[in-house]
């Protein structure tokens, strides 16, 4: 390079907001989409009981406040929220461990006012999915990909050839009376107080029920718990390959930022 002549200036990471609404706790970071990491750090607040739309839009509120000023966010960076609910056109459809008044509500278009920016609202197990599919463990993988997210309850998502099949909700299935995240969610194992592998059992009766439904090629088990998978996946019988996530209990954060930057369908209020 000519002495005194500046090199060229590095174009911007492309970024979005992702936060992530769980039934114990609402994450968010500012991510790079086109690398899949976060570039702020992660912040975190309890999830409000009763978990009503305003009380966790209030919550949302301070989190994406916090993380402009720190990493000094341009006004236009768009917000995606996963929501652990079936999500339609930025329309929550059920909620079963958020409160019911968010059923029929309009997230996309009261969050984007709240915040005053663009925001796209997807279910988060489907927000988490897609993530891994692109970064993580699915990454490279045809076939169908089940990935089911272990925390308050159960989240899946359902690639073929890796496009996405949106809003199951396998986790609602019936297992011997009850709903399969009733069984065999990480905060059962919690509240049980079960061992690793009696967990196991129950888990592995679930993804057993699964593979007769939807035969997977590979199921990728996601959520915080993933960090433990040494502990309970090679007690699993079920037929498909089963991994753990490689994001972990990011996956969500990042997807839901990654469908924001893509799709950001609602424009701020």
């Amino acid at each position: 390079m000519a002495r005194g002549r500046r090199a060229p200036a590095q174009p911007a990471p492309p970024l979005a907001i992702g936060i992530d609404v769980g039934g114990s706790g609402i994450k968010a970071a500012v991510v790079d989409v086109a690398r899949g990491e976060l570039v702020s750090e992660r912040v975190r607040v309890r999830t409000p009981r009763p978990a009503t739309p305003q009380r966790v839009i209030e919550a949302m509120h301070g989190l994406v406040v916090k993380l402009a000023k720190a990493v000094q966010l341009d006004p236009t960076t768009a917000v995606g929220v996963g929501i652990p609910g079936v999500t339609i056109d930025g329309i929550v459809h059920t909620a079963a461990n958020i409160d019911g008044a968010w059923v029929g509500f309009d997230a996309a278009a009261a969050i984007a006012a709240a915040l005053e920016r663009r925001t796209a609202v997807v279910n988060d197990a489907d927000a988490a999915g897609v993530a891994e599919m692109r970064f993580g463990a699915g990454r490279g993988h045809a076939g169908t990909v089940l990935i089911a997210t272990l925390g308050t309850g159960i989240g899946t998502a359902l690639f073929r050839n890796g496009l996405l099949v949106p809003n199951t909700e396998f986790g609602h299935l019936e297992v011997r009376g009850k709903d399969a995240e009733q069984r065999a969610s990480a905060a059962v194992r919690t509240r049980r107080g079960l061992s690793w592998e009696k967990w196991a059992v129950e888990l592995d009766e679930f993804l057993h029920r699964m593979d007769a439904l939807v035969w997977p090629d590979l199921i990728i088990l996601g959520g915080g718990v993933s960090k433990d998978g040494e502990r309970f996946i090679p007690r699993l019988t079920v037929r498909p390959p089963v991994v753990a996530a490689r994001l972990r209990n990011e996956a969500g954060i990042v997807g839901a930022a990654m469908i924001a930057a893509a799709m950001a369908p609602t424009a701020a209020g």
